[in-house]
């Protein structure tokens, strides 16, 4: 099985390879930035079955900008979800703030694992469609290994 991160041992791990994600999102904010409603939907309703509390979705950079701002101050974000393009948009103007603040991330994109990520190679890329279970599993990783997993590569 290829992890995303290798084993926490904060993590218990199903028959499967992923981990047993139940209840390890509880009491977590995870922003969800997607411009494809549908999409949005199905991952905040994911995010909130493992007991997150979901900030947004919101579909445009400049809307999560200012979501970002207020959840600054309102609570904090301990994780977000991140589609490359939005609306012909790229998303690093955002995963630039968030990596500012120490808010780990992942991309969710339909371009494949090789498109551009703004500099942030080391961040986790779902591949779309993705597996609700991998979502979920990749973002309470996330909550775990903070934002080393999200941090710019070097040169950047």
């Amino acid at each position: 099985m290829d992890r995303l991160f290798p084993p926490s041992p904060a993590m218990a791990y199903l028959g499967d390879g992923l981990p047993d994600c139940r209840d390890k999102l509880a009491s977590k904010r995870v922003l969800v930035v997607e411009d494809e409603a549908l999409v949005s939907m199905l991952m905040e309703d994911e995010l909130r079955d493992a007991r997150a509390e979901i900030l947004g979705p919101v579909p445009s950079v400049e809307n999560a900008l200012q979501l970002v701002e207020a959840a600054v101050s309102d609570g904090g974000i301990s994780a977000a979800v991140l589609d490359i393009n939005l609306g012909g948009q790229h998303v690093a103007p955002l995963a630039d703030r968030l990596a500012a603040l120490g808010v780990p991330f992942l991309f969710a994109t339909g371009y494949g694992v090789n498109h551009d990520t703004g500099g942030y190679g080391r961040a986790p890329v779902l591949e779309k469609p993705f597996d609700a279970g991998r979502l979920v599993a990749t973002v309470a990783e996330l909550t775990f290994t903070g934002a080393d997993a999200a941090a710019p590569l070097p040169g950047r």
